[in-house]
């Protein structure tokens, strides 16, 4: 008996960490937590205050005051569904589901960088139109091949520099600089600067006049 009852307390309980960590934020109390909880767990969701009662140990009155709160605050609602002719109330748990997704999505979206999410922003504005859902695609897919914003900014530039404004184009750039191992804002810099040190040394052994030239 002993062992029969130590399993059943070790049968695992679902408590999802976002409604844990958040619930206050959906304007519920420590009480309305326990009984949602209750009804995540519950094999039936059928409307039953005094099984609640009785297995919360809380009050009929408490029960109905709190799925009374929660239904008005739109985090359940209650249904009415026919069963064997007979009608009978149910708890339906999907908008607490749904406001709990909408915790998880925001959260996640306030660990990005806000830079990631300008850089579209940076690409119309030197275009001056609103990018395409295949152009939004291939930035994505600049990002998860790890090239930094930096440097593709720096080929969006460039691109503009040299009058296109087409993607195709500044991805040639990027996989180009990727090939000389050009992985940074500072390396490509660099890269340029020897470049046009190059250029301005020919240019200068070219100019030289070579048959005036004194010792």
């Amino acid at each position: 008996m002993m062992d029969k009852v130590i399993q059943i307390m070790k049968s695992p309980l679902v408590i999802p960490k976002v409604l844990l960590m958040n619930y206050s934020k959906l304007n519920i109390d420590e009480k309305s937590l326990i009984v949602l909880i209750y009804l995540m767990n519950s094999k039936t969701l059928a409307f039953n205050p005094k099984q609640i009662s009785d297995d919360l140990h809380l009050s009929v009155g408490e029960v109905l005051q709190i799925i009374d709160q929660l239904s008005s605050n739109d985090i359940i609602r209650i249904e009415l569904k026919k069963i064997h002719d007979v009608r009978e109330e149910f708890i339906d748990l999907e908008q607490l589901y749904t406001k709990l997704a909408y915790l998880i999505v925001n959260e996640e979206e306030a660990l990005e960088p806000t830079k990631s999410s300008n850089i579209y922003d940076t690409f119309e504005q030197e275009f001056g139109r609103t990018l395409s859902p295949i152009e939004y695609e291939l930035i994505n897919g600049w990002l998860e091949a790890e090239f930094t914003e930096d440097v593709i900014v720096l080929a969006l530039k460039e691109a503009v520099f040299n009058g296109v404004s087409n993607l195709r184009y500044i991805d040639k750039i990027l996989y180009e600089w990727k090939k000389k191992g050009l992985n940074s804002k500072e390396a490509i810099e660099n890269h340029r600067l020897k470049q046009q040190q190059n250029r301005v040394e020919k240019k200068e052994l070219f100019d030289y006049d070579w048959l005036n030239e004194t010792e």
